[in-house]
């Protein structure tokens, strides 16, 4: 008995340390709720849940949400949305598998390089429409869907695309050190996006623009540039969440993003973005993505239904929004 209350207080200790981290990082207070509540629940109700091995298979489940949602959590911040994220990653997969031709293709740095490049354009064509034609970026971006859809079911004849192997299934399955290579790159992703949101004048420019973009016009920022490279962003993540995809199921997959985007729109204001722009950080979309994801690897311990998860993830995305607003107000 006394061992186990000094195990619960010592787990006490270490989830308020890292919540006391969370907090100067800047995350909203309620993916730090949720994050807390998870935490708690999935040691009380699964032995299999804090261990290692399990941990792991979070982290690579959040890896490829991780990134698609850093994009997302950009548009974001300039007072825009990209319902387009998912539809993306799945006709980036589709596009590298077949590039990549099991081997037979294009060198696997040329594949990256032309996938990458792929998504940034997708992302910078609806940008050019937003700014120029003044189109509300939820009608662009669900019509941008749409077309990314159709054309990666159209090319792949609605069927995924093997073949991939070798140095290209070992940026899925591979490890540097004992890290997944999948998390690294999240990692990576994350470390200079928060840099640019923080460092530069381009992030300085993305909260402006999400604050007050008319004040941000008046004070001489180019909203339409940043608003074309905020959308080009989204796309490269979502091209790079395509090419984690793809390294680790080793198909390019037409469906492979089916409903992502509404996932990194969640991760994003769980973490404490605000939907109107203007307040949020990569480090809280992080946290909002682990938030989802645990919640998602417990419901599965737990043998729940799938029917049911969704229900169980939007349930817990409201009550952390709830907290929040009650944290501003």
């Amino acid at each position: 008995m006394q061992q186990t209350d000094q195990a619960t207080t010592r787990h006490e200790a270490t989830l308020g340390r890292v919540t006391q981290s969370l907090k100067r990082l800047g995350t909203g207070s309620g993916a730090i709720a949720a994050f807390s509540l998870i935490m708690i629940a999935g040691s009380v109700l699964s032995p299999y849940f804090l261990t290692q091995r399990n941990l792991t298979n979070v982290l690579l489940q959040a890896s490829m949400l991780g990134v698609v949602a850093l994009g997302t959590t950009f548009v974001i911040l300039t007072g825009g949305v990209d319902l387009s994220a998912g539809m993306v990653l799945g006709l980036c997969s589709v596009v590298a598998a077949m590039l990549f031709d099991g081997g037979q293709g294009y060198p696997l740095p040329v594949v990256l390089l032309l996938t990458l490049a792929l998504g940034a354009a997708i992302g910078s064509a609806s940008a050019a429409i937003i700014v120029w034609r003044q189109v509300a970026p939820f009608i662009v971006t669900l019509a941008v869907m749409g077309v990314a859809s159709g054309a990666a079911l159209t090319i792949s004849g609605g069927s995924p695309i093997g073949g991939i192997g070798g140095a290209y299934a070992f940026l899925g399955a591979g490890r540097i050190g004992p890290v997944p290579v999948p998390v690294i790159a999240m990692l990576v992703s994350y470390f200079f996006g928060g840099l640019l949101l923080r460092f530069t004048v381009y992030g300085r420019a993305v909260y402006a623009i999400g604050g007050n973009e008319e004040a941000a016009w008046l004070s001489g920022i180019g909203i339409r540039r940043v608003k074309v490279i905020t959308y080009a962003i989204s796309g490269l993540s979502a091209a790079l969440g395509a090419i984690i995809f793809s390294a680790r199921v080793t198909v390019g997959d037409p469906w492979a993003g089916r409903g992502v985007e509404l996932d990194a729109i969640a991760a994003a204001v769980l973490g404490g973005t605000k939907l109107s722009g203007g307040v949020g950080t990569l480090w809280g979309t992080l946290l909002g993505v682990f938030v989802i994801c645990m919640t998602n690897n417990l419901l599965n311990l737990l043998n729940v239904s799938p029917y049911s998860q969704g229900m169980a993830k939007g349930l817990i995305v409201l009550s952390a929004v709830i907290l929040y607003k009650q944290q501003k107000d």
